[in-house]
């Protein structure tokens, strides 16, 4: 299926109308010469890498694509769930990716204790990819202390370790913000609560969780821009970072999806969220500059 933001223009067309009048018999004139019709202009992105998540009901993520992070080790931001592989948490069901998240209590293999299960899922060894437009699109859960994420990570994570890494979040919602999203880049000296971020907000009577959005990232040498539904709502660019601090988008970055239970910045689940909760993606996307591509095409 071609992406929607691929767009194609051609030139107008020169049309020769003729008239009649009862049985008179209008003279031949010299056509018009019509004009050429200007050649389609070459797509921006190319699709190099996608799973559209079609797989029969009730089977796991494809393991060629992903690979499933366990643990209740609260991942550096006090949460609550513990990420497993089972099938409980995440499955494939009338072509969307189901995360699910599960009040119950689970103790795992390494002998931490948990009430929420959920999945966290990344390509780490299996895809990365430097630049690029990288979209999912997703109906998120909802829910007081519920945290969904589509995100990405720089590959040499084990070797700088993070945030030297670098990290751009493309979608983020905390439940207690249901008509907001996120768009974050981390990195040395701006990480954590001091990430460059930006929200995007729907209007006060809708919420993201009612139905699926696309979320998406452009990003290329010293620009990252994001994007709701195709709406560009933040640009990033070393400018914006603070004195000092460097740039650490110039290298692989794998993708990751997930939702967190709890933490720090979500807070905890209180009595009026509901479990089990649920994340469908539809698809993920991953795009590389056309080389036909006309030199300075933003994209869209």
């Amino acid at each position: 299926m071609t992406p929607r933001w691929q767009y194609f223009a051609l030139a107008g067309a020169t049309l020769l109308l003729c008239a009649y009048a009862g049985a008179q018999t209008i003279a031949p004139t010299a056509a018009t010469p019509q004009a050429a019709a200007s050649p389609p202009a070459p797509p921006a992105w190319k699709l190099v890498w996608s799973d559209e998540f079609n797989g029969p009901n009730g089977i796991a993520v494809d393991p060629s694509k992903w690979v499933s992070e366990t643990g209740g080790n609260g991942w550096g931001n006090d949460e609550l769930e513990y990420y497993t592989s089972r099938l409980d948490n995440a499955y494939q069901q009338d072509g969307n990716l189901v995360i699910k998240v599960l009040q119950e209590k689970y103790i795992g293999p390494d002998d931490a204790t948990r009430n929420y299960t959920s999945a966290r899922l990344k390509t780490l060894g299996k895809f990365s990819q430097t630049y690029g437009r990288f979209e999912a699109r997703i109906k998120i859960p909802r829910g007081q202390g519920i945290w969904p994420a589509f995100w990405m990570l720089g590959v040499d994570i084990e070797k700088p370790g993070w945030p030297a890494c670098g990290e751009i979040d493309i979608m983020e919602n905390i439940g207690k913000e249901p008509a907001l999203v996120h768009g974050t880049i981390h990195g040395p000296g701006y990480s954590g609560a001091d990430g460059i971020g930006s929200p995007y907000g729907l209007p006060a009577d809708q919420r993201f969780a009612d139905d699926f959005h696309l979320f998406a990232v452009e990003w290329e040498p010293n620009v990252i821009r994001f994007y709701v539904d195709d709406h560009l709502y933040a640009t990033r660019t070393p400018a914006d970072l603070p004195k000092g601090a460097k740039w650490v988008y110039d290298h692989p970055f794998f993708l990751l999806l997930n939702v967190a239970v709890g933490g720090n910045w979500p807070g905890s689940p209180d009595a009026t969220t509901v479990f089990p909760q649920t994340m469908l993606v539809d698809y993920v996307r991953v795009y590389e500059r056309a080389s036909s591509a006309p030199a300075g095409s933003a994209g869209h």
